[in-house]
């Protein structure tokens, strides 16, 4: 067994870590029981609910004066490791920070990261991660050969949060050390989306639109169906590019990765970029009236139709139940 401990690079807000902080510490704890939390910010909101999913502590920056975290937190987390603290394994998300400290890290250590990653194992040939490709028809595996710490990063939805039930975790201070030009910028403003309804990437159901429905009006219909449904709209590629919608709509490679129970796709041709973000969903619902469309060899139910008038018909049947 080559994994004696293990750090995550948690985020979150409020005293609520976000989902792929929960995932990561839920796959952590399955591998050692030396589970550790480190954060950029403040650690002491976040430690019971760390706690909860397995981090016995907590490394904490502190609040970071409005600067970026890439430099600070890496620099924190080589002072750690030079002061004797070294874990096997350092878990973090495959997001914008999460991408960017690893980064960071990897030239500070002078280790290799191994990225994009679905899941990771302890065996006799050492750290063994999985990673797809060619879409994901593809799985590769990994193994470090070097010494730790082995830096890996995972797709969201990789692993399913579950609470371990544990207690508040110890909060311990990371300093951070100076940075020097790397850490002098700053984040001047922060803009959040206004949204309503479930989260994309935590919805149990999800009605995506594509090109099929051929104006960006029509993306109405979708956003209708989701809210009867207690779901939430998502998108392809293709008309997030085109302006119809925000990227924050869009399922795939270069988007969000959902595993709802309800996946519906509407007006969806199925290009391997979309199909990568969304063919871990339960149950796959598509609607084209191409029936030779890609989306048809992943679907579990296929409806060959035009979408104009079966999500009217959707709509107005779920209405009808009120």
């Amino acid at each position: 067994m080559a994994i004696n401990s293990i750090w995550v690079f948690a985020q979150g807000t409020g005293g609520v870590p976000t989902t792929g902080t929960l995932e990561l510490l839920t796959k952590a704890r399955s591998l050692t029981s030396n589970v550790t939390a480190f954060v950029g910010g403040d650690g002491a909101s976040l430690a019971a609910a760390l706690g909860e999913y397995g981090a016995t502590k907590v490394y904490a920056t502190g609040d970071l004066g409005g600067k970026l975290p890439g430099p600070a937190v890496s620099a924190a987390m080589k002072a750690v490791i030079d002061g004797g603290d070294s874990p096997s394994v350092i878990f973090f998300p495959q997001n914008y920070e999460g991408r960017d400290i690893v980064a960071r890290l990897s030239v500070k250590l002078d280790r290799t990261v191994l990225t994009n990653n679905i899941d990771l194992a302890d065996s006799a040939d050492g750290v063994v991660a999985t990673t797809p490709i060619f879409g994901g028809n593809t799985l590769v595996t990994t193994a470090f050969t070097g010494s730790g710490p082995h830096l890996v990063t995972f797709r969201p939805k990789s692993f399913a949060a579950e609470s371990a039930g544990g207690a508040a975790a110890q909060v311990v201070a990371a300093s951070v050390p100076d940075t020097g030009a790397a850490g002098a910028a700053k984040v001047l403003s922060v803009h959040v989306e206004e949204s309503s309804g479930p989260k994309l990437d935590e919805a149990d159901v999800v009605v995506s639109g594509g090109r099929g429905l051929g104006e960006s009006g029509k993306y109405g219909l979708v956003e209708d169906l989701a809210k009867l449904l207690k779901g939430a709209p998502g998108a392809s590629r293709a008309i997030v590019d085109a302006g119809w919608v925000p990227y924050s709509y869009q399922v795939g490679q270069t988007g969000k990765v959902v595993k709802p129970n309800v996946y519906i796709a509407a007006g969806i041709s199925g290009a391997t970029q979309h199909m990568v973000g969304m063919k871990g969903s339960k149950n796959i619902i598509a609607i084209n009236k191409d029936k030779e469309a890609p989306i048809f060899g992943v679907a579990d139910l296929g409806i060959v139709g035009d979408v104009h008038k079966v999500l009217p018909q959707l709509i107005d049947l779920l209405k009808s139940r009120g």
